[in-house]
């Protein structure tokens, strides 16, 4: 299995090491996991671009110093601090119309045994009003984990994000985002694992949902730095 660590130099080449490495799984079949630290950002989903309040929403973003952008997988606004993990497993396909459901009930097992390694009981759900509400959340005094999944021929990417710290400052960058886009929100369903007793330390937290997700399998580490300068010099 191939595992890619750390990040590319900006946003835009950081976002592009996910899509080459699904490119990648298709065409060579070897599985791959990221977990890491995105820079600071807010990402829209497709949903959110086709709102009317869409421009009202970007604006809020970007007065709270969160840059918006817009993302291919997902649902609803996300906020990355920069301390927020997100992470990714992309798997080789045979079949693309079977399987989704247990590739989500997989990653998000295997995302809830991190937590406990974190010290914090997660639990299936989420509470009302959350940041991109979705079937595989996991939460613990709010909402922690937000999983989604794209699928394209030959390959299928879960991906999601863990709130690790700055619960607060999520909190209020996505109340006016939510606001604008006629989505309802309650702050107070914006959990964290530091706010719920566990460790926080967002490289911690990477490293931890990284190795769950490898599971027994072998790795080859990569580079991300050095992925996305080969990617540049291509």
């Amino acid at each position: 299995m191939r595992v890619l660590r750390g990040r590319a130099a900006d946003r835009d080449a950081d976002r592009e090491v996910v899509a080459r490495l699904l490119e990648q799984v298709a065409e060579d079949g070897e599985p791959a996991v990221r977990a890491w630290r995105p820079h600071r950002q807010l990402a829209f989903g497709r949903r959110d671009s086709r709102a009317d309040g869409y421009e009202a929403a970007t604006e809020a973003a970007d007065s709270h110093d969160f840059p918006p952008v817009e993302r291919s997988v997902g649902g609803r606004a996300v906020a990355y601090t920069g301390n927020t993990v997100a992470f990714a497993k992309v798997l080789p396909l045979e079949d693309m119309r079977v399987g989704m459901d247990e590739r989500y009930e997989r990653v998000t097992r295997a995302v809830q045994r991190a937590l406990w390694h974190l010290g914090v009981p997660a639990s299936r759900g989420e509470p009302e009003a959350s940041f991109c509400p979705g079937d595989y959340s996991l939460q613990r005094d709010g909402k922690l984990v937000g999983v989604a999944q794209r699928v394209r021929k030959n390959a299928a990417l879960v991906s999601g994000v863990v709130v690790a710290c700055d619960r607060e400052e999520i909190a209020d960058v996505l109340d006016p985002v939510y606001t604008a886009l006629g989505m309802p929100f309650d702050p107070e369903s914006v959990g964290s694992v530091a706010d719920a007793g566990g460790n926080g330390d967002p490289d911690e937290v990477a490293r931890t949902v990284e190795e769950l997700l490898v599971g027994d399998a072998e790795t080859e580490v990569v580079s991300v730095p050095d992925v996305a300068d080969a990617g540049t010099a291509d």
